[in-house]
């Protein structure tokens, strides 16, 4: 009979839960900020409160044509300027470590209704959540993790265990459209699924045929429905665009960070649970029906393109190995097999009497009354963004437009937007390739780098203290060094205009980094 303590106790889901919600929120939530994306879309949705519409142009550019406002996140971008009025940056920031956290917990439910080895299960969910650190930011894309997390478990549901709750999608798709542009993914898994099930109905013999060709049918009315829905976005159908309009731009691709392929040379737990599923796949016996094959090789695909697709592909992946490894285990034999599996079992067991609801809701209520208190407490870090380069420009109400690195522009935009308008940020879509050259002309010093400064009538220059850019103007007399810190340079142009204030900060010393000593040979 089952001990009723144990009804008390969280399952291993709820443990997830608690362990990455309360570590992120007490140790590592800054980390969630350590991109200043999160402060733009703030100050995007903070635009459409005020004036309860969706702008048609941007008001943050200097540019001088009108740029197109970016709808494809609006929603996100309401949501984070709601969270921040109300909790400021710090309720933002738990906002998504809670999204985060349920993401995670909701895929490793999503493995354990197979009631497969949990030991396995846990190793596998460890590997997956090791893997997506790498883009664990406050930005709307954390929506569009969860929700292909719980999309994913539904047609799970439906393939595999004739749990139909597909009546669900399209209020779901709903959200997700005006979320996020990877909505475009719920309608690729809707096609992977209807397609393989169409072919399996097609080529299966006799009576065995009757059963895939009724799941592709009880597809096709979720999916009509779904598609209607996501005409429900400001831009219509042009929204389908966008993501593939994004992806086939190969010059952004070819040069955002977050966008290139995954860089082996370095310590990447993606490098690991690649290997790991090439092992099981060679060894386990168990082979993949045509759902399974065509997700991973998609989304394999996908992770070897960009680093920002790898947390997509532990999502996929993670079932698809916990199956793996239970055929594995199947063909092992041996006294170690016996240990093992009487652990497991017996962990099991207890985890699946387990039903401590209200620990993960203690949790989150006690981390918020530590953020009310002061206690927990999250904002950009001034060691890595221009906090104070910033509060420096709001002081001196420097005139004329700027030259900017994008990452700079994304924290003016939060934190002085009222006063100053940006050269360019982290919207590249909203730039164009043309801006977005003109950017890297002058960032990579290309012939003709000067004359873009010209063009835009640049009077001044805040960039990043440790870069090239930095250092040639330093080298020069055209520009006057103004202010300078760990972080970011000021720099003025040499002009009558500028005198008084380059007299004020003539005393001001370049911050020189020091170079760490390497011991090892050359």
């Amino acid at each position: 009979m089952p001990d009723p303590a144990k009804h008390f106790l969280p399952s291993l889901a709820q443990f997830l839960f608690l362990v990455l919600f309360l570590h992120l929120s007490v140790n590592a939530g800054n980390q969630l900020l350590n991109d200043a994306d999160t402060g733009f879309h703030i100050r995007a949705g903070e635009h459409m409160l005020e004036t309860r519409s969706i702008p048609r142009h941007d008001p943050f550019s200097v540019a001088s044509s009108p740029l197109p406002w970016p709808t494809h996140e609006w929603l996100s971008d309401v949501v984070m300027a709601a969270l921040h009025r109300a909790f400021g940056l710090t309720g933002v920031v738990l906002f998504f470590i809670f999204l985060i956290s349920l993401a995670y917990s909701l895929l490793f439910g999503m493995m354990r209704v197979f009631n497969r080895n949990i030991v396995l299960d846990s190793i596998i969910i460890v590997m997956v959540i090791g893997s997506s650190q790498l883009h664990w930011l406050a930005r709307p894309h954390i929506f569009s993790w969860f929700l292909l997390a719980l999309w994913y478990f539904l047609l799970d549901s439906y393939q595999y265990r004739q749990k139909n709750v597909l009546y669900l999608l399209p209020p779901i798709m709903l959200l997700w459209v005006n979320l996020h542009g990877s909505f475009i993914l719920g309608f690729v898994l809707l096609a992977i699924y209807l397609a393989c099930n169409f072919i399996r109905g097609s080529l299966a013999p006799g009576n065995g045929s009757a059963g895939y060709k009724e799941k592709a049918r009880g597809l096709l009315l979720p999916t009509a429905v779904s598609l209607l829905v996501a005409l429900a976005n400001p831009k219509g159908y042009h929204a389908f665009l966008f993501p593939f309009e994004t992806v086939l731009n190969r010059f952004a691709m070819d040069n955002i960070q977050e966008w290139l392929s995954p860089d082996f040379h370095h310590s990447m737990p993606f490098k690991y649970l690649l290997l790991l599923m090439i092992a099981l796949f060679a060894v386990s016996g168990a082979r993949l029906n045509l759902v399974e094959l065509a997700l991973i090789l998609l989304f394999t695909n996908m992770s070897l393109y960009s680093t920002r697709y790898i947390p997509l592909f532990g999502i996929f992946v993670a079932p698809v190995l916990s199956k793996q490894g239970e055929s594995l285990l199947r063909r092992w034999d041996g006294k170690w097999k016996e240990i093992f599996m009487d652990r497991s079992n017996k962990l099991t067991e207890m985890d699946a009497f387990a039903r401590g609801y209200l620990w993960p809701i203690a949790a989150v209520a006690v981390v918020a009354v530590f953020a009310f208190g002061g206690k927990v407490s999250f904002k950009f870090d001034e060691r890595i963004k221009p906090v104070a380069a910033v509060e420096f420009l709001k002081k001196e109400r420097l005139k004329g437009p700027m030259f900017n690195s994008d990452e700079f522009g994304d924290y003016v935009i939060y934190s002085a937007s009222s006063q100053y308008k940006v050269f360019f940020d982290g919207r590249t879509e909203v730039y164009g390739n043309e801006r977005f050259k003109e950017y890297m002309d002058v960032v990579q010093f290309k012939p003709g780098w000067e004359k873009i400064l010209e063009r835009h009538h640049i009077d001044w220059v805040f960039f990043d203290s440790d870069s090239a850019l930095s250092r040639f103007l330093l080298s020069g007399k055209e520009w006057r060094l103004i202010y300078s810190d760990e972080v970011a340079n000021i720099f003025v142009r040499n002009i009558p205009e500028h005198f008084d204030i380059i007299k004020k900060y003539s005393y001001v010393k370049p911050f020189i980094r020091e170079e760490k000593k390497d011991s090892r040979i050359q």
